[in-house]
């Protein structure tokens, strides 16, 4: 009769645990948190108004190509105005393919400079929110192959935090 009893409790506890060590386990979508945040806007707003000039020229010379590239496809063009029509097509092609990637470079390196200044702050705000919540185990959603329950997404929590500590 003790052994039975002692079984029942030892089964009752280990169901009464196993919620609570579920409970444990969070995931986090660090850099939907980080972007999401007013710091994360802020940089990317001032990005955009540096980059405004190139962008607007980059647009600029795309619908430029676009009717370059109509007229060089019509008819009624002569051999000489086709070739001078190709060659600043290629010329100013060139320029808007350069402009893409100097606009690709420069929010690249807007990118890596803002998570390297942002991830102290981020590590804070993370260790905040797991204290809080008593987590034991923090894991990116992309990484979770399976899960019998939905698991704590703390992710908009951790952008609060983030919001605060600004």
């Amino acid at each position: 009769m003790r052994t039975l009893t002692a079984a029942l409790c030892l089964g009752l506890l280990v169901a009464a645990t196993a919620p609570a060590r579920a409970a444990e386990v969070a995931v986090l979508d660090w850099r939907a948190a980080l972007m999401d945040s007013d710091a994360a806007e802020r940089a990317m707003s001032a990005l955009r108004t540096r980059l405004a000039d190139r962008q607007q020229e980059a647009s600029a010379l795309g619908e430029e190509l676009q009717g370059m590239q109509q007229r060089l496809e019509g008819e009624g063009m002569t051999e000489t105005a086709r070739r001078t029509t190709l060659q600043a097509f290629q010329e100013k092609g060139q320029r808007f393919e350069r402009l893409h990637r100097e606009i690709a470079q420069a929010r690249h390196e807007a990118e890596q400079a803002f998570l390297q200044q942002a991830e102290p702050r981020l590590d804070q705000a993370v260790r905040q929110v797991i204290e809080r919540h008593g987590v034991a185990v923090l894991v990116d959603p992309n990484g979770v192959l399976h899960a019998d329950q939905d698991l704590q997404d703390l992710t908009g929590e951790v952008t609060a935090r983030l919001n605060a500590l600004d």
